[in-house]
């Protein structure tokens, strides 16, 4: 292969990866002319036209898309053994895409703001939308750097790690008739349910469980964003199984009332994901390790006050709580 068939093709594979000229200019430390004449290059050499126009963005041709496939893996593989150069956080203008919920917009984005402002200035981090059915192809397509969700999956071609098990607990408002610590299943099964749904699904983790024991619920709304739940409970007949993070600064402050769930949820566990070409990627290693140590010292420092909170209103008996987490002098 001639030089200049490799060099078309690493700007080729920056433009797929960021779905922009200006951003693979970037990434690429061009100018964006030099990009755009690369791509006419491209154009006129592989006989098609590979990008056409989408708002703000490029969307990639069937021709482009199959390209692609083919060439990414061998040429991530290619930089990763002819790039010697570590990333510097200090210097890098890189933006970061992350899959995410709102709740984990909540839980690591402060943290991971005051890291950038203290060492990184030039790093930008930007939300993608995330459902537990659509990450993969995001990864795949190269369309975010990383997901931070509910993962249980083994695959050969993504990598993850582990963040912590989520705490689900049951909430209501403050006078609701079923907010009392021995909540029973069926209770449970005939309140009117809130539901988080990502995905715009109207069943959850405890609709398998009630089939089990022959019961069913209502599903009486259904919302997309975690940080919308405490309002609409607070303002209703409405019950929701929801973590115990997206609530927990209500719970903490008597505005919400919570109670041990009736029917056991099996444990979710929540996980970085990243492409396995994405490996060795320097700046993906530095913030992988920031947003873990934020957002599980974030969980745990929310499930022991939420923990403690239900001890105390007898919600739970802190022989149920982990060792630790609750304060049995009270």
């Amino acid at each position: 292969m001639r030089p200049q068939d490799l060099n078309l093709l690493m700007v080729f594979d920056a433009i797929m990866t960021e779905r922009s000229i200006t951003r693979a200019a970037e990434r690429l430390s061009m100018t964006q002319p030099a990009v755009s004449n690369a791509l006419s290059r491209m154009r006129t050499a592989w006989k098609d036209e590979l990008f056409v126009k989408e708002g703000r963005n490029i969307r990639p041709t069937g021709h482009a898309q199959n390209l692609w496939n083919q060439i990414r893996d061998p040429l991530s593989s290619l930089s990763d053994a002819v790039d010697t150069k570590e990333f510097d956080c200090t210097t890098s203008q890189r933006t970061f895409r992350i899959a995410v919920a709102d709740l984990t917009v909540s839980m690591t984005w402060p943290g991971l703001r005051k890291v950038i402002e203290e060492e990184a200035n030039g790093i930008n981090i930007h939300a993608i939308p995330y459902t537990i059915q659509g990450f993969e192809g995001l990864l795949e397509n190269a369309e975010v750097d990383m997901v931070a969700g509910v993962y249980n999956a083994i695959s050969e071609t993504f990598r993850s790690e582990y963040l912590f098990s989520s705490l689900y607990v049951c909430v209501m408002r403050n006078d609701h008739p079923l907010a009392h610590a021995d909540l029973s299943i069926e209770e449970f099964a005939s309140a009117e349910h809130l539901l988080v749904t990502l995905s715009g699904e109207t069943t959850g983790f405890s609709d398998q469980v009630l089939m089990q024991h022959g019961l069913s619920r209502r599903i009486a709304m259904t919302t997309n964003h975690f940080s919308s739940v405490e309002e609409i409970i607070k303002n209703s007949d409405l019950i929701a199984v929801v973590p115990s993070g997206a609530v927990a600064d209500a719970i903490i402050a008597g505005r919400l009332s919570a109670t041990k769930m009736p029917i056991d949820i099996p444990s979710q566990q929540v996980a970085m994901v990243w492409h396995k070409r994405q490996d060795r990627d320097g700046g993906l290693c530095w913030l992988r390790k920031h947003f873990k140590a934020i957002m599980v010292d974030k969980h745990h420092t929310q499930t022991r006050e939420v923990l403690k909170s239900l001890c105390q209103n007898q919600a739970i008996s802190c022989e149920q709580t982990p060792a630790g987490y609750c304060d049995q002098s009270h």
